[in-house]
């Protein structure tokens, strides 16, 4: 993979990889771009590969908060950037929020839209409660106690015991990230719109994909959203919880490249 950088007020760091139509991989919280490595590679046989650090995260830094539509902006600039025209994007859960909030900025760049353990859904008022304590948590020196507490719960309860330095590997990467870059980020979260209604008069495909055992993003939610648009590709991973790239890489990356290659080479068919 090559690094690149795009400077300016909140300059992005980004990993580009592979050749032909490209897709771009967005990270959730609290992670960086790192999170998509082994898929990004596995992808990068068949597509040209963008993994963006949003800013706050791994090697892009967090001059100026941003909002999701921020993000989103960003992303747009790395396509400008390297010349890119239209993308399939998949997000990862907070991933998935700049994608959404992409693809209602930048319609005509999107190919088709993966949710992974995604939601359209704005955040209710149980959901921001609970952010701002965290956030409280956080301002007050419990980062690491806040990271502790929270990585191995995105994790399956079988997953978890099988692949126990799996899941201390990511609460250590995640233990990287800055107090201010993860307050940053929830912001951003509890703030952003409800998307759901972008689904209805979606011109691109959809993909959806969830685990069994996902305690941040149940399975309720994506099933009560996954018909909305025209054309939807949905998954169901067993003993899989909020973290596919880890808990199951393989089906995910056969997901991924199945609903790339359709997106790319059905379009006509889906306008029709």
């Amino acid at each position: 993979m090559n690094d690149k950088y795009i400077p300016g007020p909140n300059g992005i760091f980004y990993r580009k990889s592979g050749a032909g139509p490209a897709v771009i991989l967005l990270h959730g919280f609290p992670a960086s771009g790192i999170l998509w490595h082994n898929i990004g590679e596995e992808l990068s046989a068949s597509f040209t590969v963008i993994i963006p650090d949003l800013p706050g995260s791994g090697n892009s830094p967090l001059n100026t908060e941003t909002n999701i539509s921020d993000m989103a902006g960003m992303v747009n600039a790395i396509m400008d950037h390297e010349g890119i025209e239209k993308a399939v994007i998949a997000g990862h859960s907070m991933g998935g929020y700049v994608a959404l909030a992409f693809a209602g900025l930048y319609p005509e760049k999107i190919a088709g839209l993966s949710l992974v353990h995604s939601s359209t859904e704005a955040d209710d008022e149980d959901k921001k409660k609970t952010r701002r304590k965290s956030i409280d948590l956080i301002k007050n020196g419990g980062k690491d106690l806040f990271i502790s507490q929270m990585i191995p719960n995105l994790f399956s309860p079988a997953f978890k015991q099988s692949h126990p330095l799996i899941v201390k590997h990511q609460v250590e990467q995640s233990l990287e990230m800055e107090a201010r870059g993860m307050i940053n980020f929830y912001n951003a979260m509890l703030t952003r719109p409800d998307s759901t209604e972008l689904l209805v008069n979606a011109h691109f495909p959809l993909q959806w994909i969830s685990g069994f055992d996902d305690n941040i993003i149940p399975n309720k939610k994506i099933l009560g959203k996954c018909h909305t648009s025209g054309i939807n590709f949905v998954s169901f991973y067993n003993n899989c919880g909020h973290m596919s790239m880890l808990e199951a890489p393989e089906k995910l990356t056969k997901d991924l490249k199945d609903f790339i290659n359709y997106s790319y080479h059905h379009q006509q068919d889906y306008h029709e």
